[in-house]
């Protein structure tokens, strides 16, 4: 029974992510990924927490524990690159980033001996790059795209180019 109760904590945590704009399909892949950058307890955590960012009072709150022990949760989240902190008017603030120019990244910006990094690439190579589900998603699951088309406009111009330039409506003084 308890690796149902594993794999809902994972669940959860998959749930939470998708509540963001950009979130990440749900595949083995990606319950794999969490399991690597996520111990249980974590997953199960996380999942409670809010999408905007929030104090370690909140998440004291929302896990019904002391201050002290949830700080130390929030802590080693941020140093594994899974969770964000910065000070807002002198209030420290955590915020789970996105998948995808988030903690995806994040957790492999860092040398870690805890985690099989190329295990962990391997599996986001696949999840990205093979299943697809994921790339289809960020680019067309969306009304606001994130990828776009940068024109570099000096490429383009020629002596040859037409500008226009605003003219002034008003009549200059005779001389």
């Amino acid at each position: 029974m308890g690796h149902l109760t594993s794999r809902d904590a994972y669940r959860n945590l998959e749930d939470r992510i998708n509540w963001f704009t950009q979130g990440a399909p749900a595949s083995e892949t990606l319950t794999k990924i969490l399991q690597v950058l996520f111990t249980e307890k974590e997953a199960k955590w996380v999942a409670k927490l809010p999408i905007r960012p929030f104090s370690l009072k909140k998440a004291a709150q929302l896990w019904g524990t002391s201050e002290a022990k949830a700080e130390k949760l929030l802590d080693r989240l941020c140093e594994k690159g899974l969770l964000v902190d910065s000070y807002d008017r002198g209030v420290r603030k955590f915020v789970l980033p996105p998948p995808m120019i988030g903690f995806f990244e994040f957790s492999l910006m860092r040398t870690r001996g805890d985690i099989d990094q190329k295990y962990l690439s391997e599996l986001f190579y696949q999840y990205i790059n093979v299943e697809e589900d994921f790339i289809k998603d960020l680019f067309l699951g969306m009304d606001t795209k994130l990828g776009r088309v940068f024109v570099n406009e000096s490429v383009l111009m020629t002596e040859k180019t037409n500008h226009i330039l605003a003219i002034s409506m008003q009549e200059e003084p005779s001389p």
